[in-house]
């Protein structure tokens, strides 16, 4: 069911390669950043077209993957729980999102204290809080969640490296429904395929090239699904389930390793808007409501 969502994002001023702690990032492929910004502003500026906020976190010169900015924290009914990252070369970005999050949440804000990587392994449906393990996220972040935010949380367990995050292989269609999902069943170990099947019979379950095109690093509105443009295999069935797939070219951000849903953290309730990037985003929602 569509509604208007509150998103937070980080513009990739600073975005480089230049180590490589995934699969993807290779430090010899050079980032064009003109086209990265470009590609990251169409993408905001979509989201503000339909209707939704968008609020931007300041960029830092020293952390080049800030532009991730799912990986910060993950908000629910207005609490935060915040990231503790793996690598040492993101660990900085932690503390940056928790000071955004103390200045503009309206509810508990908590440093955690295992190992998570905020939306990058947790995705929220209607009744669950999925949480992904196995590369990033520590199996002792799960019950830290479930204890925090009172919602039961299922693990799942990643065994394929190209996908070492829970959103490279699993997006969630529409968050009022428990069925409404998407993934890709051999990013999963057998068990959790079990599990997932179980759950959620009626998914929308990718081919391996559009998983290869991160075409599961997707954001849904409950209609719209923002995801990349060379997914093209998914575009039939999510049109054939009622949404509007929004093809979207982030090429140059993939070099990181990520793609529309690491870009983008959302904000679920009790955030208060940032000054000017929440006014732009809620005069982008009076316009698309006037249209």
């Amino acid at each position: 069911m569509y509604r208007p969502r509150s998103y937070l994002m980080c513009p990739p001023e600073y975005f480089r390669v230049s180590y490589s702690i995934n699969p993807w990032m290779d430090p010899d492929k050079p980032v064009e950043l003109s086209l990265a910004l470009a590609q990251w502003e169409t993408l905001r500026d979509r989201y503000r077209s339909l209707g939704h906020t968008v609020e931007e976190l300041t960029p830092h010169p020293g952390l080049p993957d800030m532009v991730y900015a799912a990986n910060g924290a993950t908000v629910i009914d207005g609490r935060v729980l915040g990231a503790r990252f793996a690598h040492p070369e993101r660990q900085d970005e932690a503390e940056r999102h928790h000071a955004w999050h103390r200045e503009h949440s309206a509810a508990e804000v908590r440093r955690p204290e295992h190992v998570n990587e905020g939306e990058g392994d947790f995705a929220v449906t209607a009744s669950w809080l999925l949480a992904g393990r196995g590369f990033r996220s520590s199996p002792l972040s799960h019950p830290e969640a479930q204890e925090f935010f009172g919602r039961p949380v299922l693990g799942l367990d990643l065994v394929d490296p190209r996908f070492y995050h829970l959103d490279t292989a699993f997006a969630v269609l529409d968050d009022t429904r428990d069925d409404a999902v998407m993934y890709y069943p051999p990013a999963f170990s057998p068990g959790s395929r079990a599990v997932l099947a179980r759950l959620f019979p009626d998914a929308v379950l990718a081919e391996e090239a559009d998983a290869l095109a991160l075409g599961l690093n997707a954001v849904s509105d409950g209609h719209h699904v923002f995801l990349p443009q060379e997914a093209q295999g998914l575009f039939g069935p999510l049109r054939d389930r009622g949404y509007e797939p929004v093809p979207t070219d982030l090429t140059e951000l993939l070099k990181g390793g990520g793609s529309v849903k690491c870009c983008t953290a959302e904000l679920r309730g009790g955030h208060r808007r940032a000054g000017a990037a929440g006014a732009a985003g809620a005069a982008g929602a009076a316009g698309a409501a006037g249209g």
